[in-house]
């Protein structure tokens, strides 16, 4: 499967783990004003995509072979850039520079994920850790001591852990902050659950 990293016009990662997310990728799109961002990395991107509101004039020129314009005001640069992604037969996505600078834009962004999982795999990567959407129950790989926090979309999912320090069991998150800061004890960790989506984040080793 062809994997697509998408970058956003947040703050430019410089952890090795979303950077190595970046070398491997097989197309590289960038939404908007995070163009310049990357090309200071010293990467050029293969696609462009959003409104251009936030794009120099000279780099529209330099990369008119490669800006695809989708000014509909309903849906921010990430979920145009997402939508091209998959238009376009890449349906492995990673997302990067999608937090930091506005705490509103990080939380709108990090909701996304749960509809963009409807029809993609995907998953966004920072300088702390990975953050992982899930429809159904899981199973997730760690490493003993791993910091490990779960958000739950809809406040009635009732939430079971395996192979987690402080466990789970059938609870219902009813605000964000009630199941972060929980711990690996192993090599894996299972999430059961029914309804949904939820959030997993797991700290970089």
């Amino acid at each position: 499967m062809l994997n697509a990293v998408i970058i956003a016009d947040g703050a430019f990662p410089v952890h090795k783990v979303p950077l190595g997310y970046l070398d491997k990728a097989d197309v590289i799109v960038c939404c908007d004003g995070s163009a310049e961002s990357l090309l200071n990395s010293g990467k050029i991107p293969d696609a462009i995509v959003g409104d251009m509101d936030s794009i120099s004039n000279e780099l529209k020129i330099r990369f008119s072979d490669r800006i695809f314009v989708e000014d509909n005001q309903e849906t921010n640069d990430l979920t145009k850039a997402v939508g091209w992604c998959h238009n376009s037969g890449y349906n492995d996505i990673t997302i990067l520079g999608a937090t930091g600078k506005r705490e509103d834009h990080t939380i709108g962004n990090i909701s996304l994920l749960a509809e963009y999982s409807r029809f993609i795999n995907v998953k966004m990567v920072t300088d702390t850790g990975i953050i992982l959407p899930f429809h159904k129950s899981c199973r997730l790989k760690t490493f003993p001591g791993q910091q490990i926090s779960i958000f739950s979309i809809d406040p009635e999912t009732e939430i079971t852990s395996a192979g987690l320090r402080y466990p789970l069991v059938r609870r219902k998150l009813k605000n964000w902050w009630e199941a972060t800061l929980n711990e690996a004890v192993g090599d894996e960790a299972e999430l059961l659950f029914d309804g949904g989506p939820i959030m997993v984040f797991l700290i970089h080793r």
